[in-house]
């Protein structure tokens, strides 16, 4: 087996991704602080084609070097906006009839091999801030909550090993 050399693996330009169709799936980042976590979310929305990235609060935004040093410039592909709010974000997704499933460990959650994207439904997935989580309030305006299995003592999982395993299951199970 040789291993691919760059050139051999048909990447997309940044104007052939921007006018492809996207994945009906939507990250929403809640305060997320870390600078290498938020580049490494975009490396992972270019990867599966995601529609759009929302970062709210207190997560930071391109253009910035931290972001970039993960990010590889998959945030000139990858389409994204600030918002103050990720209630508001969350609630305008909602009113355009998108399904916003928080990423969480909750009471009542849904295990992520157990969660079936519905046909024809576009996705929103909120990811929280690296200590704190999603906020309880995103959690509870959102219409439910998949959580992540782990088997081992710690029982959390990096933001952006969490997003990186989230959109590929999503992505996997639309396509």
């Amino acid at each position: 087996m040789r291993k691919l050399k760059n050139s051999e693996l048909n990447r997309l330009s940044v104007e052939a991704f921007k006018s492809i169709e996207k994945t009906p799936l939507i990250v929403v980042l809640d305060n997320v602080r870390s600078l290498n976590n938020i580049g490494s979310v975009f490396r992972s929305a270019d990867a599966f084609r995601i529609a759009h990235i929302y970062l709210c609060g207190i997560t930071a935004t391109p253009p910035h070097k931290d972001i970039q040093k993960t990010a590889l410039g998959s945030t000139d592909a990858v389409d994204w906006s600030y918002a103050e709010h990720t209630l508001d974000v969350v609630k305008n997704l909602q009113e355009q009839n998108i399904k916003v499933m928080a990423i969480e460990q909750a009471e009542n959650a849904i295990m992520l091999q157990d969660f079936t994207p519905q046909n024809k439904t576009i996705h929103a997935v909120v990811f929280g801030h690296e200590v704190k989580g999603v906020a309880q309030e995103v959690i509870n305006r959102c219409d439910g909550v998949i959580e992540i299995p782990q088997f081992g003592t710690k029982h959390s999982l990096n933001i952006s090993v969490s997003c990186g395993v989230v959109l590929w299951d999503l992505f996997s199970k639309m396509n």
